[in-house]
């Protein structure tokens, strides 16, 4: 096959259980370039942290933000744009707010913009650190007020509470997508947002289909875009369940599992 295009999801993929990038990763990534072969990040991440990703790379890439909400060409010009109403944006945080007050810090991504109640809160500081990037403090309601509204909510909270507010804000809300991306991270877009879709708002824009695709992905985030493109590939740290979906499974993101499997199908040296 004729691969035109690769797609990777980024934590647990092209980062490393440290949340770096390896050196094989890097050289596969300029390798692509060269060939004018783009390796586009596809993340719930915001673009600001995406771009110091793609910045250590030394490549200039399109970039597919929260989860497929928000889609950039390689020039940072917006090619799609979904975010939640002011209706459901102010309905949601209010629930939220109601509910679990003291259990749940929440993070409002708008454009590439981050905002937080409480910037010196803990776990916004790990989140910072994780991300190298920095939240701003802001009043969520004056926000709405402006029209400022969110491609996606993020709800930091407890393992042991976590399922149970996805649960929750899942039967009271079926016209958002909720869904848990980690054991304390839940994250809150419009129902029709998905990597997938982001990556075919892409690949329409570069005149390319999904059987021209390679995707690289290890956790459930990832199915849909496993599913989707022509050849899914999981890391070796990823779920059975997603290994299972996939077409192939290579090593696992701290064994060099991108570049290997590049590698292996020719499409580097």
């Amino acid at each position: 096959m004729d691969w035109k295009i690769v797609f990777s999801d980024i934590d647990g993929t092209v980062l490393n259980s440290k949340h770096e990038l390896l050196a094989s990763t890097i050289e596969a990534v300029q390798k692509l370039a060269l060939k004018n072969i783009p390796f586009v990040l596809v993340s719930a991440r915001m673009p600001k942290a995406m771009k110091l990703i793609l910045d250590e790379m030394n490549v200039k890439m399109p970039m597919i933000s929260y989860g497929g909400a928000l889609v950039l060409d390689e020039q940072n010009q917006i090619l799609h744009d979904d975010k939640i109403n002011k209706l459901d944006t102010k309905a949601i945080i209010d629930e939220i707010e109601l509910l679990w007050p003291d259990d749940v810090v929440i993070n409002y991504y708008s454009d590439d913009n981050w905002f937080v109640k409480d910037e010196e809160n803990k776990a916004v500081k790990r989140e910072e650190n994780i991300t190298n990037v920095k939240a701003s403090q802001a009043d969520f309601k004056e926000l709405i007020n402006k029209d400022i509204l969110p491609n996606k909510i993020l709800c930091m909270t407890k393992a042991n509470i976590s399922s149970k507010i996805e649960a929750v804000l899942q039967e009271k809300f079926p016209q958002l997508n909720i869904v848990r991306s980690s054991d304390i991270l839940i994250e809150i877009m419009n129902k029709d947002v998905s990597k997938a879709n982001g990556i075919e708002v892409l690949l329409h824009h570069l005149n390319m289909i999904p059987a021209q695709a390679i995707a690289f992905g290890d956790n459930y985030n990832d199915l849909d875009m496993l599913d989707f493109i022509g050849l899914g590939v999981a890391m070796g740290n990823a779920p059975d369940d997603v290994k299972k979906i996939a077409f192939a499974v290579t090593e696992d993101n701290n064994r060099d599992g991108i570049c290997k499997f590049l590698r292996k199908i020719k499409l580097i040296d």
